[in-house]
């Protein structure tokens, strides 16, 4: 393990194994942006940059060459060339995957066994160069092991969350147990941590020090990309005159869909016209009740409506007309949705967590998450108010950006 020393690297080393495995799997996520992101500033860089991916068969190294052309792919901006015969070889069953692998072959300038890492990295990797992993993937204690072979390597690590162990019941069957893994081993071989609120860098603290082992910590708050509205994305646009709200996020327990469903129940039946809900995201887990809600209510279809894999600018152009976004979430590292839609002029409504307050200071609404009848107040009081349809520049919050995130990063690795 090095110690920093204040000196810039002579390399970096990006890993990008959480955005190859999605490849295929719908638009990205929250965390998936984030590891595009440095994609793209990294590849920008006077810095020489290497990319690291594992693999169905291992793991591939690139160089700073192919980034243009992932970032390419992954932006659906040009096609993933043709599965290749390792691809069938190692069965893979998702064809957008297997293809994915294959060009990361194509474009690599070396490949190994997992048991090989630490000398493939030694081989191509200067002295001093720095590996970054923002993803969440590729975490564990034997990978990091390696990677702190190369000499001189700096090792930073950017945690999201630590939700698996702060609310297990939130989480999928065996995460809470694979995660604290994850995090024992960024204890025990990273230099820094990256945060992505002051929030996050408590519950990190908090959870590492009694491992026995604090690394480094600084806090970037991840920037926000200009939310561009784009009204042709949408399978259908809402009926003219009809108030309508939306909720961004995957369908998981935290983030607590079934208040919101509770209360539109409720407003469905007491109501001639009730406002409508927009349920934005892809169903997760652990939800069934939930699910069930999704599947049968009787005022599915007609006041609510589920999208699963709506594109950004959809997502954006449903944003942006409502009078609000809700966001009841029981538990948050940072919450991308509420900053998009203050960047557009959209009230946010969200539950009273200490993130919330940290990241939308004044231009959050905050109410209990665990009690429907504010939530129930607020809504109505704005599906009243033919004010706040819309947006205004003079309305919108200066949104943190890319530029102030790695502005701060990039001096620490």
């Amino acid at each position: 393990m090095a110690v920093s020393t204040g000196n810039p690297p002579t390399a970096r080393l990006l890993d990008i194994t959480r955005l190859i495995s999605r490849v295929g799997r719908g638009p990205l996520t929250g965390v998936d942006r984030v590891e595009m992101a440095y994609l793209s500033r990294l590849s920008s860089d006077s810095v020489p940059l290497f990319l690291l991916a594992r693999s169905s068969l291992g793991f591939v190294l690139l160089g700073g060459a192919a980034a243009l052309p992932l970032l390419n792919r992954l932006a659906g901006a040009e096609p993933w060339g043709a599965a290749d015969l390792l691809s069938r070889l190692a069965r893979i069953k998702a064809p957008a995957r297997a293809a994915a692998e294959a060009d990361l072959r194509r474009l690599s300038l070396d490949r190994c066994s997992p048991a090989g890492l630490a000398g493939m990295l030694r081989k191509h990797l200067p002295r001093g160069a720095a590996y970054l992993n923002v993803g969440h993937s590729n975490l564990g204690a034997e990978t990091l092991a390696a990677i702190s072979q190369v000499p001189g390597i700096r090792i930073a690590v950017l945690i999201h969350d630590t939700i698996p162990l702060d609310h297990p019941e939130f989480s999928r069957r065996g995460m809470p147990g694979r995660f604290a893994a994850r995090l024992a081993a960024v204890g025990a071989h990273a230099d820094l941590v990256i945060c992505n609120s002051h929030a996050t860098a408590a519950d990190v603290q908090r959870n590492l020090a009694p491992r026995g082992r604090v690394p480094a910590l600084v806090t970037a708050h991840l920037g926000v990309d200009p939310p561009c509205p784009d009204f042709v994305a949408l399978p259908k646009r809402p009926a003219p005159g009809r108030p309508w709200f939306v909720t961004v996020g995957t369908i998981e327990p935290r983030k607590n869909h079934a208040l919101l469903l509770k209360l539109w129940e409720e407003l469905s039946t007491e109501m001639d016209a009730p406002p409508l809900l927009y349920i934005l995201g892809r169903r997760g887990w652990r939800n069934e009740d939930v699910f069930r809600v999704l599947d049968t209510a009787p005022f599915m279809g007609r006041t609510v409506f589920e999208m699963n894999d709506l594109p950004d600018g959809g997502v954006a152009a449903l944003t942006a007309g409502a009078r609000a976004l809700l966001f009841p979430s029981l538990a948050e590292g940072y919450g991308l949705p509420p900053l998009e839609a203050a960047a557009l002029g959209v009230p946010v409504l969200a539950s009273d967590l200490a993130v919330y307050r940290e990241v939308l200071g004044d231009f959050g609404v905050y109410l209990d998450g665990g009690d429907p009848y504010p939530w129930r107040k607020k809504i109505i009081e704005l599906m009243r108010d033919t004010g706040t349809a819309g947006s205004t520049e003079t309305a919108r919050m200066a949104v943190p950006t890319w530029e102030n995130h790695f502005d701060t990063v990039l001096k620490r690795t």
